[in-house]
């Protein structure tokens, strides 16, 4: 599915199923006013850098120092009650034998340097007293900076998997390259390999804003 065939207007979101599109993009989700809101939450928040992530920084080597924060609990509510979309409750709920349902969200800010590096978002291992960690089913990264331009790096990448080959590397095609509009609203099924490109000098002082994470199911 082609990056023009996955964009759609907020309008078409109650009737878009994630099982035949996989992959959306959703352009002028979050108007001018709410953008300037989430933003005004990430002021008031407590950040980290990736060198102080012990365990994300050896997952993801040489990717610059980006940060991220816990959202407050008046954003998290709002952002939350924006995506009671039926297309992420149709597809959560298609899963068998689930007994809790979880979502997990962090402000992110890249500056020129950072970048993510290909992965598919199953990473799951690392348990919690001893549960079974809940599986991520929808990514959602979400744009909250008021410009930016296209040369200046950090978009979303899209790859689709094929065929393996015997005992080589994963071999991956390029299928979506996003930019991160200000705004804008993206989901994905999980597992999909995906990556985020290095945000360039020319971006200067200005940083990608977002919010990232997941909507996941859990299962006995």
């Amino acid at each position: 599915m082609s990056l023009k065939e996955s964009t759609i207007e907020p309008r078409d979101l109650s009737s878009v199923s994630l099982q035949h599109r996989p992959v959306l993009v959703v352009e002028n989700f979050w108007s001018a006013e709410e953008r300037q809101f989430f933003r005004a939450g990430m002021n008031q928040s407590a950040w980290k850098s990736l060198s102080d992530l012990d365990h994300v920084r050896e997952d993801f080597p040489n990717s610059g120092n980006w940060v991220k924060a816990e959202i407050g609990s008046a954003e998290a509510e709002r952002f939350l009650s924006r995506l009671q979309l039926p297309c992420i409750r149709e597809h959560i709920e298609s899963f068998p034998n689930i007994i809790g349902r979880h979502v997990g969200f962090n402000y992110y800010s890249y500056s020129a340097g950072d970048c993510l590096l290909t992965h598919d978002d199953t990473d799951q291992s690392r348990h919690v007293e001893g549960r079974r960690a809940p599986k991520r089913r929808i990514a959602v990264v979400t744009y909250f900076h008021e410009e930016w331009q296209p040369d200046w790096g950090g978009e979303l990448i899209i790859y689709e998997q094929r065929a393996d080959r015997a005992k080589g590397p994963i071999n991956l095609m390029p299928t979506h390259c996003i930019e991160p509009r200000p705004g804008s609203l993206v989901m994905f099924t999980v597992p999909r390999f995906h990556r985020v490109c290095r945000v360039d000098p020319t971006a200067g002082q200005h940083r990608r804003l977002s919010i990232a994470g997941w909507f996941m199911t859990e299962h006995a």
